[in-house]
C-alpha cells in the first residue's frame, strides 16, 4: 500500500518561488504537504560549476499524481531545467499513510 505514495523533490531559486509551489500544490490537493529548506547547491549547468543558495521543496504525494505536478511546476517554475524527482515512500505508518490520502485528490 504505501508505494502508491512517495516525495518529490524540487529546488528553487528563491523563498517566495518555493511557497508558491508548495501553497498550489497543496491547494489543488496534488500534495498533502510541503516542506521548504534552504539548502546550497553546487552543480553544472551550460558547462560551468555553479554554486548558488536555492530552497529545496519536499512533497509528499500519491506518485499517479506525478504527471500533473510536474506540469503544475514547470507552469510555475523559473528553472529552464527544474528538478522534479520522484521517490517511493517504502514503509510508512498507516496513521499517516490514511492522512495522505484523505488531503490527495
Amino acid at each position: 500500500m504505501s508505494q502508491e505514495y512517495g516525495i518529490i523533490l524540487v529546488t528553487a531559486s528563491s523563498q517566495t518561488e518555493a511557497e508558491a509551489i508548495a501553497s498550489t500544490l497543496v491547494l489543488e490537493h496534488l500534495a498533502a504537504c510541503v516542506n521548504i529548506h534552504p539548502i546550497h547547491s553546487i552543480y553544472r549547468w551550460e558547462g560551468k560549476i555553479n554554486s548558488d543558495p536555492e530552497w529545496q521543496l519536499v512533497i509528499k504525494t500519491k506518485l499517479n499524481l506525478f504527471p500533473l505536478i510536474a506540469e503544475t511546476i514547470k507552469a510555475i517554475h523559473s528553472y529552464e531545467v527544474p528538478e522534479i524527482i520522484a521517490i517511493p515512500i517504502i514503509h510508512g505508518s498507516t496513521a499517516y499513510l490514511d492522512w495522505l490520502a484523505s488531503s490527495l485528490k
